[in-house]
C-alpha cells in the first residue's frame, strides 16, 4: 500500500502554503460538528470500501435515473447508503477471513483489515454520491441524450453517448482540481450540507444509549418503513394527496379560482402537498438547508408568484398573458395553441426561416419567459454578491505566496497527507477536452457544434464554476446560469438547437459536475480522508457512474413506448419527463428560433434582458448596508442570488412543489431547530434519509409489480386535483378544448 503521509508541502497541490497561520474554525457550526482529531492508522482504501461503495453507487444511479423520468421526479441522496452502509460494513467485518494475500511476491491486502471504520464509511458514501450525481437532478448529459433521442428523434450512437456522458464529467473533475485553494481549504467556504454527513458519521459510530430514547439508526428504519407504507397512497392509491387543491372544489365552474389555486396548472394558492416526492422534487430536501437560504428564497417566491405575476397576468396582460394558460411549460403561437416545432425544422434539424415566417412566431407562458428573464439577473447578481462579499478573500487566496492567510485545524490535520499535485487534475482536463473536440470533428453532422464552441463552453465553466461555487458552499443552494450559456451559444450560432444544447451541457454540467466533487473534497476534508484516496474514489466513481447512467437510460428510452411525449402517453402515464421537456423547450427557445428573434429588439420579450444590469445592481445596496452597519448581522444575510433562485425551475416545478418546501424547510430548520434543538441534532438528518429512501423503494415497487404492467386504479382519488379549467385561457376569442369563451 502506497503511504499517504506527507514527505514535504508546496503551495497549489492542494495544501496550505507554509506562510499561513493555524486558528480554530471560525464557523460556529463546523466548529460544532467536525472532530477536530485524525487517527491516521486506519485503513481507507479496503476490499469493504470497494465493494459496498461501488454497489451503492449503482444503486443510486438505478433509483435517481428511474425517477427523473417521472411526472414528480425524486432525488434520492447519498444519505441512504451512508446509513446502510453501516450495517453491511459491520456485517462483512464480522464473516470475512483475515488472512492476507500477496499479489505478485510484492504487495499484500486483507479482505478484512479489522472493524469496520468511520473512514471506510466516509469513501464508500463519496463513492455512492457519484451515483447520485451521475443518476439524479444533476443528470444533465443524460438529459441531453433523452432530447436528442425522444424530442428530436435523433438516431445517436451509443459511442457519442458515452463520449458526451463521460467528458462532461471529467472535464468538471479537472476544474475541481484546480479550484480546491478557493473552494476548499478557506474556513468560510463551509458546504452546509455536509454537516448533515459528518454529524450523521460520527452519530452512527459512536455508542448511543437506548436510555435518551431510540438511537438514530432505530429511528431511522422506523420513519423507513412509515415513509414505504405510506407512499403507497401517494404512489399509488390516492395521488390526490400529491397536490390538494381545495380551492377547486370550492369554486368548480371559475376559472379564476382554479388558475389561483390548481396545484398542477395554477399557482398553488392554499394547496398543499402531503407526498415527500412532490415536497423534495426540485429544491432537495428542505430538512438539509440552512434556515436563512430557505427564507430568502421564500422571500423571492412570494414575491414574485403571489404579487408580480398576478400583476402581469391579470391587471396588465404582459406579453399577451391571458391568450395562454397562466402555468405551463409548453411553447405555443399567437392563437393560445400548441406550438408544433416539427414544421420549422428542416432535414438537418436547423431552423426553416421560410417555414417559421410562415407558421408564426413563438411565444411562451409568461410565467415561464418571466421565469427565464430572472435566470439574466441571476447570474449578474452572482457575480456582484461574491465579487463584493468574498472578493477580497479570493484576492488573497489567488496572491497567497505574499500574503499571510490563516488556517484552522482541520488543513493542519490534513498536512500529514500526501496531496494531490495539480497536474494530475490537468492531464484529466486535457484528454476530457481533446475527446470532445475529437467527437466534435468525427460526428460533426449530429452534435452541429464546432470545435471551437467546445472550447468556448469550457472557457465559460472555468469562469463561472469558482463565484457559483461561493454561493453554494456558503448557502447550499447553487444558481443557474444555463440560460447565459444559451444566450451565447444561440446568437453565435441561431438556428441549430442541437449545438446550442451541447453547448449548454459542457457549459453547465461541467459546473454542476465540478461543484459535487469539490462537496466531497470538502467531506474528505473534515473527516480526514487521505486526499489521493479520494482522488482514486472520485475517479473511479466517476467513471463507473457515467457508464451506469448511460447504460439505465438508454434501457429507459429503448423499453418504455412513446417516454417523454406526453401527446402519445396515456393521460395517467408517469412517464412525462418534466424535466426534460424544458430542456427541450430551451433549445427551441434559445437554440433553434434564437434569442435574436425573441429577445432582440425587435423580440416580444426584448424589455427582459434589463434584468441584467438590474441583477448586477442588487447587491450593491445590500453589501453598502452591512459595511454601514456591521453589528446588524442579518443584513449580510439577504442573498439576491438565492432571492432569485425562488423562482428557479417554474416550470416544470409547480407553485405548490416550492411553497410545500419552504413550509418543511420553516417547521424542521426554524421551529423545531428554536425550541426542540437536541431532537433537531439528533433526528432531523435521519429523518430526511428514511423520508427519502421509504419513498424511492415504495415508488420502484409499485411501478414493477403494478404499473408496469397496467394494473392502475381509476377512481376519483387517482385524478389529478380535479381543476379542469386552470389551464384555460382567459383573453377574448382564443377556443381551447373543454373552456368557455371569453368575450
Amino acid at each position: 500500500m502506497v503511504s499517504d503521509k506527507a514527505d514535504n508541502r508546496s503551495s497549489g497541490t492542494g495544501g496550505p502554503p507554509e506562510t499561513e497561520e493555524l486558528e480554530r474554525c471560525s464557523v460556529e457550526e463546523v466548529g460544532l460538528v467536525v472532530p477536530e482529531t485524525d487517527d491516521p492508522s486506519l485503513p481507507v482504501m479496503t476490499f469493504r470500501t470497494w465493494f459496498i461503495g461501488l454497489n451503492s453507487c449503482l444503486i443510486l444511479i438505478f433509483l435517481n435515473t428511474f425517477f427523473i423520468y417521472r411526472t414528480q421526479p425524486l432525488f434520492i441522496s447519498a444519505i441512504l447508503m451512508q446509513i446502510v452502509a453501516l450495517p453491511i460494513g459491520k456485517f462483512m467485518a464480522a464473516v470475512l477471513p483475515e488472512e492476507k494475500y500477496t499479489v505478485f511476491g510484492r504487495w499484500s491486502f486483507s479482505l478484512n483489515p479489522g472493524p469496520f471504520n468511520v473512514k471506510e464509511h466516509v469513501v464508500i458514501t463519496i463513492l455512492a454520491s457519484c451515483g447520485a450525481a451521475a443518476g439524479g437532478s444533476e443528470a444533465y448529459s443524460m438529459g441531453a441524450i433523452t432530447v436528442m433521442k425522444s424530442y428530436y428523434k435523433l438516431n445517436v450512437n451509443f459511442l457519442a453517448a458515452l463520449l458526451i456522458v463521460l467528458t462532461t464529467q471529467l472535464i468538471g473533475y479537472g476544474w475541481a482540481g484546480m479550484l480546491r485553494r478557493y473552494l476548499i481549504e478557506p474556513v468560510e467556504m463551509w458546504w452546509p450540507a455536509n454537516l448533515a454527513q459528518v454529524s450523521l458519521f460520527r452519530a452512527l459510530h459512536e455508542k448511543e444509549s437506548r436510555k435518551e430514547g431510540l438511537t438514530r439508526m432505530q429511528f431511522f428504519l422506523v420513519f423507513l418503513a412509515a415513509s414505504f407504507a405510506y407512499y403507497t397512497f401517494p404512489g399509488y392509491l390516492f395521488p390526490l394527496l400529491t397536490f390538494f387543491s381545495w380551492v377547486c372544489w370550492v369554486w368548480p365552474n371559475s376559472v379564476t379560482a382554479q388558475q389561483i389555486g390548481s396545484g398542477y396548472h395554477g399557482l398553488g394558492l392554499g394547496a398543499f402537498s402531503l407526498d415527500w416526492a412532490g415536497i423534495a422534487a426540485y429544491h432537495g430536501s428542505p430538512l438539509v438547508t440552512p434556515w436563512s437560504s430557505i427564507l430568502n428564497i421564500a422571500f423571492g417566491f412570494v414575491l414574485f408568484v403571489y404579487v408580480i405575476y398576478p400583476l402581469c397576468y391579470w391587471k396588465y396582460n404582459t406579453f399577451d398573458a391571458r391568450k395562454f394558460p397562466i402555468f405551463s411549460n409548453q411553447l405555443f403561437t399567437s392563437s393560445g395553441q400548441k406550438y408544433d416545432v416539427t414544421k420549422i425544422l428542416n432535414s438537418q434539424l436547423e431552423l426553416d426561416t421560410a417555414a417559421y415566417a410562415k407558421y408564426g412566431k413563438l411565444y411562451m407562458c409568461p410565467l415561464y419567459a418571466m421565469s427565464l428573464g430572472s435566470g439574466f439577473a441571476r447570474v449578474s447578481a452572482v457575480f456582484a454578491h461574491v465579487a463584493l462579499f468574498h472578493g477580497s478573500d479570493i484576492w488573497k487566496r489567488f496572491s497567497c505566496g505574499a500574503m499571510k492567510i490563516k488556517l484552522d485545524i482541520h488543513a493542519k490535520l490534513m498536512a500529514s497527507y500526501k496531496p494531490v499535485p495539480e497536474w494530475w487534475f490537468l492531464i484529466i482536463l486535457a484528454v476530457s477536452i481533446a475527446l470532445s473536440l475529437l467527437m466534435s470533428v468525427v460526428l460533426k453532422q449530429d452534435v452541429q457544434l464546432p470545435w471551437w464552441g467546445f472550447i468556448f463552453a469550457s472557457g465559460l465553466a472555468w469562469a463561472l464554476t469558482l463565484p457559483i461555487g461561493v454561493i453554494q458552499a456558503t448557502t447550499n443552494q447553487q444558481p443557474g446560469y444555463d440560460i447565459i450559456a444559451q444566450l451565447m451559444i444561440g446568437y453565435i450560432l441561431p438556428g441549430k438547437p442541437i449545438a446550442n444544447l451541447l453547448f449548454k451541457i459542457y457549459g453547465r454540467t461541467s459546473v454542476i459536475h465540478a461543484l459535487s466533487f469539490l462537496s466531497d473534497l470538502k467531506l474528505g476534508h473534515y473527516m480526514k480522508i487521505p486526499p489521493r484516496c479520494m482522488f482514486t474514489a472520485q475517479l473511479v466513481g466517476t467513471l463507473v457512474a457515467g457508464l451506469a447512467n448511460l447504460v439505465i437510460g438508454w434501457w429507459m428510452l429503448r423499453s418504455i413506448p412513446n417516454i417523454c411525449d406526453v401527446e402519445a402517453l396515456h393521460p395517467e402515464s408517469p412517464w412525462t419527463c418534466p424535466r426534460f421537456r424544458l430542456t427541450f423547450d430551451t433549445t427551441v427557445v434559445w437554440g433553434l428560433i434564437g434569442p435574436e428573434r425573441l429577445f432582440g429588439p425587435k423580440g416580444l420579450y426584448r424589455n427582459m434582458v434589463w434584468l441584467f444590469p438590474v441583477g448586477a445592481l442588487l447587491p450593491l445596496p445590500v453589501w453598502i448596508l452591512s459595511r454601514i452597519f456591521p453589528d446588524k448581522k442579518w443584513i449580510s444575510l439577504i442573498n439576491i442570488p438565492l432571492i432569485t433562485c425562488g423562482f428557479v425551475g417554474l416550470p416544470p416545478a409547480a407553485p405548490t412543489n416550492i411553497a410545500s418546501w419552504i413550509v418543511m424547510g420553516l417547521i424542521f430548520n426554524h421551529l423545531v431547530f428554536k425550541y426542540r434543538k437536541g431532537w433537531w441534532q439528533k433526528y432531523n438528518y435521519v429523518l430526511s434519509s428514511a423520508l427519502d429512501a421509504g419513498t424511492a423503494f415504495m415508488g420502484v415497487l409499485v411501478f414493477f409489480a403494478l404499473q408496469n404492467s397496467g394494473k392502475n386504479l381509476k377512481w376519483w382519488g387517482t385524478e389529478p386535483d380535479h381543476c379542469p379549467l386552470a389551464s384555460c385561457p382567459t383573453a377574448a376569442g382564443i377556443v381551447a378544448a373543454g373552456c368557455p369563451a371569453f368575450k
